[in-house]
């Protein structure tokens, strides 16, 4: 079944780059996704999943997560890169104020535009142009309740529509945005612009905060590049 975003959330997500989708999933399709993610334990600072059978239909443009992807790009969304994260006492880590600017890719192909080239997890990562990133969605799906002291993602709300932002200019674009606090029950979905500046800190009652994080996109990429998808 397609979501259809009302005209004050597709206004609310142009304008501040993020949207909270409450109770997106039912504890039924929540306690599933979970057993699909049940081989996959999250490492330090992420697991990124590639070739997980079980997570297909969850991702499919009509499917329980991929659909609020496909409600703002269109049924042509897909999703091209997801990553696992649990932060527990073992492994609880800040991330600072930054933009996500890599996408994954099946081979390394020298395209005007894309680099540098790295490799994460065995994939082959490059930095496209921005406009690639801003045409992208990225969603994360909370496994676990995520109140201020479990490290809720920080966002700054506007800054997606403010290009590719230079690293020293991070903390006055913060400033100037100001500070969201994405806080979130089990099943919740929060909808994110890709190039949206974001941050953790470490969680001080670290037990569990799993997030399923999966970027989206609708076009294809040029000169031969191809996205590795999910």
């Amino acid at each position: 079944m397609a979501l259809m975003l009302s005209p004050r959330h597709a206004a609310q997500f142009a304008d501040t780059g993020a949207l909270h989708l409450a109770a997106a999933l039912d504890a039924p399709a929540l306690h599933d996704l979970t057993a699909a993610l049940s081989g996959h334990a999250p490492a330090q600072a992420g697991t990124r999943l590639h070739g997980v059978a079980g997570l297909t239909p969850w991702l499919a443009h009509d499917g329980p997560v991929g659909r609020a992807a496909a409600a703002v790009l269109g049924r042509a969304a897909r999703p091209v890169r997801a990553v696992y994260f649990d932060k527990t006492t073992q492994a609880n880590w800040a991330v600072p104020w930054h933009q996500d600017r890599t996408i994954v890719v099946r081979d390394r192909i020298d395209v005007a535009g894309f680099g540098p080239w790295t490799i994460k997890g065995g994939l082959q990562h490059v930095a496209p142009p921005i406009e690639v990133l801003a045409r992208m969605v990225t969603l994360r799906v909370h496994l676990d309740a995520v109140p201020d002291g479990n490290a809720p993602l920080l966002i700054a709300p506007g800054s997606h529509r403010l290009g590719r932002i230079p690293e020293a200019d991070v903390p006055n674009v913060v400033a100037r945005c100001g500070t969201v606090i994405c806080r979130a029950e089990p099943g919740d979905i929060w909808l994110y612009a890709t190039p949206i500046l974001h941050a953790s800190e470490p969680s001080v009652q670290p037990g569990h905060r799993r997030v399923l994080q999966v970027d989206f996109a609708a076009d294809g990429l040029p000169g031969g590049l191809e996205w590795l998808g999910v």
